[in-house]
């Protein structure tokens, strides 16, 4: 799948347990129970059942997700979690990769890097048959190349990556039919020129596409019609293990095994994946309906931890939870962020000030059992080498708050308990969070309270919870109402942060762009850092940036978790398990 997962549905699936906000610099509680934390190191990775699967099971699913799921099953057009996750079982990627998501040429096809010629070669290497029974040819690399440069392209995915391959953007205009820099060699082979290579080009996710699109099936749709499309809503054709067989809209999707899948047949006759209400999740599998759920929520761990025949699997999520700012605007026309230096946020040291009044530590704490952790930079320790350690990121102190805003000039003028902005006007930030979970409200009251302690006014916008597509809808359209937000990202297997904080990325929702930071985001995307050692450097310095400027603020690093029923057999949840879903099989037919 491509990097850059949008609207976590169950982001924010928050705890039962009620975070007060204390005066001063104490610390926040949650009650005056202790509360039990996760040894996040002794999770299992894979399921403990080694007995052979039986003939004709079937698998049973949970995707927790409060709001209903979209439905756009092509890796050309989804935008959030909850779509991805449908379409694990069906929508095979192209490569495979190392522990470090490194693209290795063991899958459906390899992939050769030219760095001094700034050229891809791309071959299908394993005898690829879509769903339907026809071959899986070069025509469909470059399709979806195709779909996403088309003018009339509806998705979000025309950003950087694409606009480096040479005649990608005489494409976009119109200007020319094809694209000049993608060429067929033969059926099973392309090339890609590129303006300039990175190391990312290496990396899962990190500007080669990794999917195919059936050509044969999609051409006489037009690019415009494609989201609405049965091929993309109802009848995906696909070269995964699972084909979908049926989809009912929003709630869950039948897959049965792909007669024509290159490894041969997967374990199970069928698999059903359901959406599932994150309040009534636990229920569930305490009445046995599940043999797996994804997007589990790790507030509410305790209740299930120990459920009678399931086990819980765990690894670190390649995903983080934070705090961003409104700071500009998005000009389609020019393909860029619009920064605004007037925005209400601009003064980095209010930002700073906002990080530094919460206590995340606690939040992860006691909000979530432990499994989630203070975030200190915009890249997550799971890219070990790239990841800073020795930054400290915003770890609450209330007092360095207030100087903050003192030296910023925002102060308290009038005696209400809230300062004033630097002219001195009424300042009220407003803040949107997502509703989902049961305490989603009460973890954005604590926010709120922590930040009035410091002497702001911020009230949620829109007066209340967003339900996460409306949330998401917003910040892509850059309401006015909304200030400042929380938010997550699923950085994918690329950790070059460009596609969503880059100036020409639709994804950077904050909408900052400075020169230093187009030059930092250059060096960790430049050809010099092929050398690891300048790699590494170049993502020290921008964390280091990142961290001053605070337009975004990290405030939680996960851990995922996924319970499992013990007649699962066959499951191996390590990130980069590209064969995961043609392992799985049960050794029962009940649970």
């Amino acid at each position: 799948m491509n990097k850059k997962f949008v609207g976590m549905a169950t982001v924010l699936a928050l705890t039962s347990a009620t975070l007060v906000a204390c005066g001063g610099d104490k610390k926040a509680n949650t009650t005056n129970n202790e509360v039990e934390t996760a040894d996040v190191a002794k999770f299992p990775v894979e399921s403990k059942n080694e007995k052979k699967a039986i003939k004709d099971g079937t698998l049973d699913v949970a995707v927790v997700a409060d709001s209903s799921f979209r439905g756009l099953f092509s890796a050309e057009l989804y935008e959030d979690n909850v779509d991805m996750q449908f379409m694990r079982p069906s929508h095979e990627s192209l490569f495979t990769t190392d522990e470090d998501f490194v693209i290795t040429n063991d899958g459906p096809a390899k992939l050769d890097l030219d760095v001094e010629n700034k050229k891809a070669t791309i071959t299908i290497q394993k005898d690829l048959t879509w769903s339907d029974g026809e071959k899986v040819t070069a025509d469909d690399l470059i399709w979806p190349y195709e779909i996403i440069g088309h003018k009339d392209y509806t998705g979000v995915r025309y950003d950087n990556n694409m606009t480096n391959i040479i005649g990608m953007e005489d494409y976009h205009d119109g200007k020319s039919e094809t694209i000049s820099g993608i060429k067929k060699v033969d059926d099973k082979t392309i090339t890609i020129e590129y303006k300039d290579v990175n190391p990312g080009l290496l990396q899962s996710g990190g500007g080669i596409w990794e999917n195919a699109a059936p050509k044969h099936a999609m051409k006489d749709i037009p690019v415009k019609d494609l989201a609405s499309s049965d091929i993309v809503r109802k009848r995906p054709i696909t070269f995964g293990p699972y084909v979908m067989t049926n989809v009912v809209n929003g709630e869950a999707v039948e897959y049965q095994p792909n007669k024509y899948y290159y490894k041969g047949a997967p374990k199970l006759a069928k698999i059903n994946f359901t959406s599932v209400a994150s309040a009534s999740i636990v229920e569930a599998l305490k009445a046995k309906k599940y043999d797996m759920v994804v997007s589990m929520p790790t507030d509410i761990y305790s209740t299930y931890k120990d459920l009678e025949n399931y086990s819980v699997l765990g690894r670190p999520e390649l995903s983080y939870t934070y705090l961003g700012f409104k700071l500009g605007k998005w000009d389609k026309a020019q393909g860029q962020v619009i920064p605004n230096p007037d925005a209400k946020m601009a003064d980095e040291k209010l930002r700073q000030a906002m990080g530094y009044a919460v206590n995340n530590d606690e939040v992860g704490k006691k909000f979530y059992n432990g499994l989630r952790t203070n975030a200190t930079t915009l890249i997550p320790p799971v890219f070990k080498s790239l990841h800073d350690k020795d930054i400290k990121g915003y770890t609450q102190n209330k007092e360095k708050a207030r100087d903050l805003l003192k030296e910023a000039g925002y102060k308290d003028k009038d005696g209400d308990g809230f300062v004033e902005d630097k002219n001195g006007k009424k300042l009220v930030i407003k803040f949107a969070s997502m509703s989902g979970g049961e305490t989603a409200q009460p973890l954005a009251d604590y926010y709120i309270q922590e930040w009035k302690d410091i002497g702001l006014n911020v009230e949620l916008a829109t007066g209340r919870l967003i339900d996460v597509q409306s949330f998401y809808d917003k910040l892509k359209n850059d309401d006015p109402e909304i200030d400042i937000y929380q938010g997550a990202w699923g950085t994918g297997t690329d950790p070059s942060p460009t596609g969503l904080y880059g100036r020409h990325s639709f994804f950077n929702h904050g909408r900052f762009a400075d020169e230093e930071n187009d030059k930092l985001l250059e060096a960790i995307d430049s050809k010099e850092s092929f050398d690891p050692e300048k790699r590494q450097e170049a993502f020290y310095n921008w964390q280091k940036y990142a961290s001053k400027k605070a337009f975004v603020i990290p405030t939680l690093y996960r851990t995922e978790v996924m319970p499992v029923h013990d007649r699962v057999t066959g499951l191996d949840w390590h990130q980069n398990n590209f064969y995961m879903w043609s392992e799985i099989g049960v050794s029962q037919e009940k649970r």
